[in-house]
């Protein structure tokens, strides 16, 4: 039965990820998209990483893992590029952390610099289709098999034949899931995971699995600027910014119902505007672009890990904090996966909680 393997569907950073932590573990792995690697909601994250100082969502013990296991990658994978800048925040952003008091010292540019703000020192950004795709090829390298350009249409399930000592209710009848029907044909696995972003709500309807994830949208916009404007993240309640080392600057603005592609420059212009009020240098300031990514946010906005109840052969991973947290669930979920023993990190993760 093991040699049917595991198929991943969805190669954002998440199931990139997990095809990462599963491959080279014995099981045969298939990873599958329907476009490229990261060319959905991944393409358009800011990619801010960082912990909770202090946290009592279910999630938290999760979070804490997620600048650890970003480390832990780093070695693993030599050309994985993280940069370590730190952030600062103030303006009503998540003020929680150690306060400084010299804001010009780390962002010598900023025309009107509080007289206090929160420093993060640990946080850090990357560039997440470029980490994503040195997933997938590490993956691959491991022995997993990736197939790009091809969308998984359905589960192949049929109602569960477990029985004897030790077999519940619950397991009796439940759904067996034993493969995924794709655009490129049936792809049989012992197991499945969604890892599918909002597509993966589709997918368990099809079997009768609610999961209650919705598309939630934000801007990403770029632009271009003298380089060395921005040294860390710098976020406030107006504008978030983070510099390439090339003068890109990202910054994510949050969506306003924008319908096309001239109300979405308006709105790249009044980022751009705000950066360049906030910046020494950057009157020169030009957009480059902006996008409109759907991220997956549950409906407690809390990340959904695990088996749903009532199935076999299926398992889900959809999460808002994707980025920040794809290195830790990635591992700790195929540790899961592989060895049916529960991480207790993700106890507060579970699908079942809705129910």
């Amino acid at each position: 039965m093991t040699d049917r393997g595991i198929v991943v569907v969805g190669a954002g950073i998440v199931g990139a990820s997990l095809a990462y932590h599963l491959s080279g573990r014995g099981r045969p792995v298939t990873l599958i998209d329907a476009g490229l690697p990261a060319s959905g909601a991944t393409h358009a994250s800011f990619a801010w990483i960082g912990r909770p100082a202090v946290s009592d969502l279910p999630s938290a013990p999760l979070r804490y893992l997620a600048l650890e296991e970003y480390r832990r990658l780093e070695k693993e994978l030599g050309e994985l590029s993280i940069r370590w800048s730190g952030a600062i925040t103030w303006d009503g952003f998540d003020a929680t952390g150690p306060r400084i008091d010299d804001v010009r010292a780390l962002e010598p540019h900023l025309l009107d610099p509080p007289a206090v703000a929160v420093h993060r020192s640990e946080d850090a950004a990357f560039d997440p289709v470029a980490t994503t795709e040195l997933l997938v090829t590490a993956a691959r390298d491991r022995g997993a098999r990736v197939l790009t350009g091809v969308l998984a249409t359905a589960l192949d399930h049929r109602p569960s034949t477990v029985s004897g000592a030790g077999t519940t209710a619950s397991d009796q009848n439940a759904t067996t899931v034993s493969g995924v029907h794709t655009t490129a044909g049936f792809l049989p696995a012992e197991t499945v995971v969604l890892a599918a972003g909002t597509g993966t709500v589709a997918l368990c309807a099809g079997i009768g699995v609610a999961l209650p994830v919705a598309p939630s949208p934000a801007i990403l916009v770029r632009l271009s600027a003298a380089p060395g404007l921005v040294r860390t993240i710098v976020a406030t309640s107006s504008l978030e910014v983070r510099q390439l080392d090339d003068g890109t600057v990202l910054a994510p603005e949050a969506y306003s119902g924008e319908k096309d592609q001239a109300a979405l420059l308006a709105t790249a212009r009044r980022v751009r505007d705000r950066f360049a009020a906030s910046f020494a240098g950057a009157d020169d300031t030009k957009v480059l672009s902006a996008e409109i990514g759907w991220r997956p946010m549950p409906a407690d906005e809390e990340p959904i890990i695990g088996r749903p109840a009532g199935t076999h052969g299926l398992y889900v991973a959809v999460m808002h904090s994707a980025i920040t947290l794809a290195a830790a669930a990635g591992r700790l979920a195929a540790s899961e996966i592989l060895t049916g023993v529960p991480a207790p990190e993700l106890a507060g993760c579970r699908p079942d909680r809705f129910h």
